[in-house]
């Protein structure tokens, strides 16, 4: 029986990426029940970092679901979840700071995150048509096929490292704005990092995980050229 020697980096990926996640709920659960010191919940702080930073055009909002915030910079919107909205914990007000983070770099019209925007389209098409083109030329033996199929693949690689920066640079923002504001006490702030650096973790095995299966695809590649 063939055993495909490049199937242990997809369970490489797998088992990275439910680490990190494992240990992004375990953290956020933690912090989820501590109540933070000033009493205000996650959507009243939102509004208060948004004024205190100058913004007066972005609406927040309420959407359903568990960790689905986020800011809609198209539509000046600043989202937070069910879990998130009404919450008064640490965990929440970190969130939603996360999220303000984002705000402020849009109002601050950050070169990074202005031009992840602009390539949103061009990164959905090329993830739409890569698996497919890659597949169909491994299969029908069209390596060069697959070969672009590979470089289109690798357009998700390059947008998932260039989110790295963007949201390490709006927790950044978020506790120092927290700090700032005076919302928050420094054992709180210590908190915080914690709850925002397990969701950046995420953030990391995603793109490791595509950084591996992109790996995977060139490999097998490889393999069937040499086999021609």
């Amino acid at each position: 029986m063939y055993f495909d020697a490049t199937y242990i980096l997809v369970i490489i990926a797998f088992v990275l990426t439910t680490i990190v996640q494992t240990y992004m709920t375990s953290t956020f659960n933690k912090y989820q029940r501590v109540e933070s010191k000033s009493g205000l919940d996650a959507s009243r702080a939102a509004a208060m970092i948004l004024s205190s930073s100058g913004i007066d055009n972005v609406k927040i909002g309420r959407v359903q679901g568990d960790l689905t915030d986020h800011y809609a910079p198209t539509k000046k919107e600043l989202n937070l979840s069910d879990t998130t909205y009404s919450s008064r914990s640490i965990a929440a007000i970190g969130v939603a700071a996360h999220e303000c983070g984002h705000a402020i770099q849009d109002h601050n019209k950050m070169f990074l995150l202005n031009f992840q925007m602009a390539i949103v389209p061009v990164v959905n098409f090329a993830s739409r048509l890569s698996i497919p083109m890659i597949f169909i030329g491994i299969i029908l033996g069209m390596l060069n096929l697959a070969e672009i199929g590979v470089i289109l693949f690798a357009a998700t690689l390059f947008y998932q490292l260039l989110t790295l920066p963007i949201e390490f640079n709006a927790s950044g923002n978020a506790i120092r704005v927290l700090r700032e504001n005076g919302m928050m006490d420094e054992s709180e702030l210590y908190a915080v990092k914690k709850v925002l650096t397990a969701a950046a973790l995420t953030y990391v095995a995603a793109a490791a995980s595509t950084m591996l299966q992109l790996l995977r695809f060139v490999l097998i590649i490889n393999s069937s050229r040499s086999r021609d």
